[in-house]
C-alpha cells in the first residue's frame, strides 16, 4: 500500500512540476510565472500533515455538509462496501480514496521540482545552440520540446532517486492523518506501542528502499 501511494505521488510530483517549471522558464517575470512562483512556494512551505487536515476539511467533510456531489472519502483505502462492488467500481473506488493522500505528497513536493526545472528552463533558454535553433527557422515548439527541454531534464532526472526518502518520510504523516493501511501507518502504531523489533523491522525496510533507489544514482 505504501508503494501504491508512494509511487503513483512520484509520477505526479515529476509531471505536473516539469510541466509547471517549463511554463514559468518559457515566460520568466509574466503573470503567470509570478503567480506560479508564489503557488509554488506556498505548497512547498506547507507541512504535509496540515495540507492533508486542510484538504480532508475542504473536499470531505465541509463539501458532504454543502451537499457537493464530489465529496471525497477521507480515510481507509476501500470502502465498506468493496466486497459487494464490480470491477470497475472497485477500480474507481480505489482512485476516489487515493486522490486526497497523493494530492497531499504531490503538492508539497511538486513545487520544488517546478522550482527547479524553472531555474535549467532559464540556464538552457540562454544558450548558443538555443539561439542557432531559432535562427534556422525551427518553431518555437520545436526549439522548446526537442532542444531546451531535453537538455534541461538531464539534471532534473538525478532528482528522482533523492525524492524517494521524502515521499518515504512524508507518507508516514499522511498514511496516520487518512488511515492509510501501510508502513507508515504501522511504523507510528509500533512506535506508541513500543513494539522496538516491528519499528526497527519497518525503519530497515524503508532504509533498503532509499539505498536500492539511490544506487543507480550514487554508483
Amino acid at each position: 500500500n505504501t508503494l501504491i501511494l508512494t509511487g503513483v505521488a512520484l509520477v505526479l510530483v515529476f509531471i505536473i512540476g516539469i510541466v509547471t517549471g517549463v511554463y514559468e522558464g518559457v515566460r520568466p517575470h509574466s503573470f503567470g510565472d509570478r503567480s506560479l512562483s508564489v503557488i509554488a512556494l506556498f505548497f512547498y512551505s506547507m507541512p504535509s500533515f496540515w495540507l492533508g487536515l486542510m484538504l480532508m476539511l475542504l473536499f470531505s467533510l465541509k463539501a458532504h455538509q454543502w451537499g457537493f456531489p464530489f465529496a471525497l472519502p477521507a480515510t481507509g483505502i476501500t470502502s465498506v462496501d468493496y466486497d459487494f462492488m464490480s470491477t470497475g467500481e472497485k477500480i474507481g473506488d480505489r482512485i476516489a480514496h487515493l486522490i486526497l493522500p497523493v494530492t497531499t505528497l504531490t503538492l508539497v513536493l511538486a513545487a520544488g521540482i517546478a522550482r527547479y526545472t524553472r531555474g535549467q528552463m532559464l540556464e538552457v533558454i540562454r544558450q548558443d545552440y538555443i539561439r542557432t535553433a531559432r535562427a534556422k527557422g525551427l518553431p518555437e515548439r520545436t526549439v522548446i520540446v526537442k532542444h531546451a527541454l531535453r537538455n534541461s531534464l538531464l539534471p532534473v532526472i538525478t532528482l528522482l532517486g533523492l525524492y524517494l526518502p521524502f515521499l518515504f518520510s512524508g507518507a508516514v504523516f499522511v498514511e496516520v492523518i487518512f488511515s492509510w493501511p501501510g508502513m507508515g501507518r504501522v511504523i507510528v502504531d509500533a512506535i506508541f506501542q513500543r513494539d522496538y523489533p516491528v519499528v526497527m523491522a519497518t525503519s530497515f525496510i524503508f532504509a533498503v528502499m532509499v539505498v536500492v533507489a539511490l544506487w543507480p544514482w550514487v554508483r
